[in-house]
């Protein structure tokens, strides 16, 4: 027996104007450093395990061509392997509306495409306005933060470099994002508190927020399969029953 539920999303190629802002919520200046910043200590974190040792040589001379040893951990080699390819690690971020502030970008499938594929592979015909085989393309909010990345990185270069050179015992997101980027500017999203949710892949992207011990899981009784969006409907009553019994089970 089939279902109908109908949601009204919007595509991933929509950009932010006044009738599409509630839909749209485009990357801060501070959300795309923050992400940059954690990516960078990823990335560093990765390449930090190679033991390698490189040979160099300087000058055309002969009395020059001596060979010099470098670790690979404090070459320019592993500077420009981690910068060249970090705004593409970008795009292994989705985007979690039930999720505020920062948060809202984060590895792994969101709670509510996770309910939305649920529904499908238990029979449920869900009916959006964008096709089934792109719903796990890239939103708008995540491409603009790879293209506001590119720009950061091109702007900043220096600040990474001399960062990578002379203050890697510094934390980089105070270094690059709170001292350079965002001098001057708003840069609340810098202490947004992580906490990891179904879903995620991955390390954490934020600051980690410690539960208390027995403390509860509020629930939002206005949770629509698991979004706060208002503009998502349901046709059929029928669909409730079965949404409440697919939370269930995931």
């Amino acid at each position: 027996m089939w279902f109908l539920v109908l949601l009204l999303l919007p595509p991933a190629s929509q950009t932010a104007d006044k009738s599409d802002g509630e839909w749209v919520h485009l990357p801060s200046k501070c959300e795309v450093c923050k992400y940059v910043a954690v990516e960078l200590k990823s990335s560093f974190h990765e390449t930090s395990r190679k033991r390698e040792v490189i040979e160099t040589r300087y000058g055309f001379l002969e009395e020059d061509k001596k060979k010099k040893k470098i670790r690979y951990t404090n070459s320019d080699i592993r500077l420009i392997e981690v910068t060249e390819g970090l705004c593409q690690r970008l795009l292994e971020y989705n985007l979690h509306k039930e999720r505020s502030g920062s948060n809202r970008f984060a590895k792994g499938m969101s709670e509510t495409f996770q309910t939305l594929h649920h529904l499908v592979h238990k029979g449920v015909k869900v009916v959006m306005d964008i096709p089934y085989d792109l719903w796990n393309e890239t939103s708008a909010e995540v491409a603009d933060m790879k293209k506001q990345c590119e720009l950061l990185m091109e702007e900043y270069e220096e600040v990474i470099e001399d960062w990578y050179r002379n203050h890697q015992e510094e934390d980089i997101t105070d270094f690059l994002c709170a001292r350079h980027v965002l001098k001057g500017q708003d840069k609340s999203c810098l202490d947004e508190e992580w906490e990891s949710m179904k879903g995620d892949t991955g390390p954490s992207t934020g600051k980690k927020k410690v539960k208390k011990q027995g403390e509860k899981k509020k629930k939002n009784k206005n949770k629509t399969l698991g979004m706060k969006d208002k503009n998502i409907q349901i046709e059929s009553p029928e669909t409730q029953t079965l949404q409440n019994g697919a939370k269930e089970e995931l």
